[in-house]
């Protein structure tokens, strides 16, 4: 049996799934390019296993390393939008739920000087 990293142990079936789902998806995305992987690997400037890693969606591979290769193969501006504010619905939810009701004038202590 080979050794199950902390990182792995700590995600929920769905991140796994996920993490699975990118994987393959760059899997395809190098493909359709024409890429093999040493060569996306070496114009990403990581080692040929560590993409292999990432292709297999194995989550110990560093967040740089999955960014430099969305790079390379054209794709990362759509990662900045992950986590945009502008898209989350659940947050600006949220924030709307803590917000005051009403607005009450401050109250004007005499300034002493």
């Amino acid at each position: 049996m080979g050794n199950t990293s902390l990182a792995s142990k700590a995600l929920s079936i769905d991140a796994a799934r996920t993490l699975k789902q990118l994987g393959a998806d760059i899997k395809e995305a190098r493909v359709r390019r024409g890429m093999t992987q040493v060569e996306l690997a070496t114009r990403a400037s990581t080692s040929h296993a560590t993409l292999i890693r990432l292709e297999r969606g194995e989550p110990s591979v560093g967040l740089g390393i999955l960014v430099q290769v969305l790079d390379v193969l054209g794709l990362v501006e759509g990662l900045a939008r992950v986590a945009d504010p502008d898209t989350d619905e659940v947050g600006k939810s949220l924030q709307q739920m803590k917000s005051p009701k009403r607005v009450r004038a401050r109250k004007r202590d005499d300034l002493d000087f």
